[in-house]
């Protein structure tokens, strides 16, 4: 069994379990049994809530006199007053849409490099995905937090709360693409989820958190996948997805399962908390070794195979991090960023950050501030 193949299995094996515990799911005609068959294929808007419809789906020209025979609720219907996100001017923006139970979302490319505007205010949750995102100038705005005019935010993420403002404009240096999902905070989906509905998610604007961008990678590969893509798998993501935004709002850090030949999740996390602590710092081998309670030789192999880099590489990436933080400031000079970092002087700063950001600090200050 292929890696893909097997988390894909895991991930409907967590769903089928979740349905066990559902005594009966209600369709438009009746009463719907555990003993009946869900498709196993994507159907957008194909399943109702047991307290009735509550299937969300943008509405389009094609798809609006077949769903509205049958009381669906859909994203972007005047009846039940829901707008998805808006794009002005709405010729530049081309869009692959799917649907599930209490969840869609929405794969938007922007086809010219013209000025546009977007916009969103209802009452689903609003989770964006940025995966090319560049301007030379605009702005961006979630209701409750500063607005950002950060010039590029590829691989970024937004979190807007159901009924919060939501508001962009752009002019793009590039062909902006970035996928957009509506999750329905008392839908199917997370009808079990009791502590999800009830929950008052904060706002976040261009946050990054790993775990989350992967689980939005995996819904944004089954919108491209059309209805090729498995429903039960995009569904158990979806719960997933609704967890770890709860995870994210609680500051909770999430439970890494070991990896065979690498670092147990105590070792990994006390490796990083001490590089981060002493950022600065040059730290030696010994010292991470004698941290995860093993020899220097053993630590390198199990370091690399859990991060994918030697340490000392992992060290200098998460230097260089910190310093696109710093430099995102104006009031360090990039010699005092140097310096705070732990280089000895401005010229091997830039050489580093140059081999890793593919630019200098100066540079890379200009595109952001």
């Amino acid at each position: 069994m292929t890696a893909q193949a097997l988390d894909t299995w895991k991930t409907k094996r967590h769903l089928e379990l979740h349905l066990r515990h559902r005594q009966t799911l209600q369709t438009s005609d009746g009463a719907m049994t555990d003993g009946e068959q869900f498709s196993d294929k994507v159907q957008p808007a194909a399943a109702y809530s047991a307290n009735g419809p509550s299937r969300i789906m943008p509405v389009t020209a094609a798809n609006r006199d077949g769903y509205d025979r049958d009381g669906a609720i859909l994203i972007g219907s005047e009846s039940d007053g829901f707008r998805g996100v808006q794009f002005r001017p709405a010729r530049l923006a081309k869009r692959q849409t799917a649907a599930w139970r209490g969840l869609s979302g929405e794969v938007v490319r922007i086809v010219s490099q013209d000025s546009f505007e977007s916009d969103y205010h209802g009452p689903c949750h609003l989770l964006v995905l940025y995966t090319q995102a560049a301007r030379h100038r605009g702005e961006s705005f979630v209701e409750g937090l500063p607005r950002s005019t950060l010039h590029d935010f590829t691989d970024k993420l937004t979190f807007v709360p159901a009924g919060c403002r939501f508001r962009e404009s752009q002019e793009p240096r590039a062909l902006t693409r970035a996928t957009y999902f509506h999750i329905d905070p008392r839908g199917a989906l997370v009808e079990r989820e009791a502590a999800f509905a009830e929950a008052e998610l904060a706002p976040r604007l261009f946050f990054d958190d790993p775990v989350l961008r992967q689980t939005a990678l995996k819904l944004e590969a089954l919108i491209e996948a059309g209805r090729s893509g498995s429903r039960l798998y995009a569904e158990a993501l979806g719960i997933v997805l609704a967890h770890e935004l709860l995870r994210l709002n609680s500051g909770a850090v999430q439970a890494e399962p070991p990896m065979r030949g690498g670092l147990a999740g105590w070792q990994r996390r006390s490796v990083v908390q001490y590089i981060e602590e002493n950022m600065s710092e040059q730290i030696s081998l010994a010292e991470l070794a004698e941290l995860a309670q093993l020899s220097i030789f053993h630590f390198s192999r199990a370091f690399k195979r859990s991060f994918g880099m030697p340490p000392h590489r992992y060290h200098n990436s998460r230097r260089i991090e910190r310093a696109k933080t710093l430099l995102a400031k104006p009031n360090q000079s990039v010699t005092e960023i140097a310096l705070d970092m732990g280089f000895s002087d401005t010229s091997s700063f830039t050489a580093a950050f140059r081999k890793s950001a593919g630019r200098t600090p100066t540079e890379y200050r200009r595109s952001v501030v």
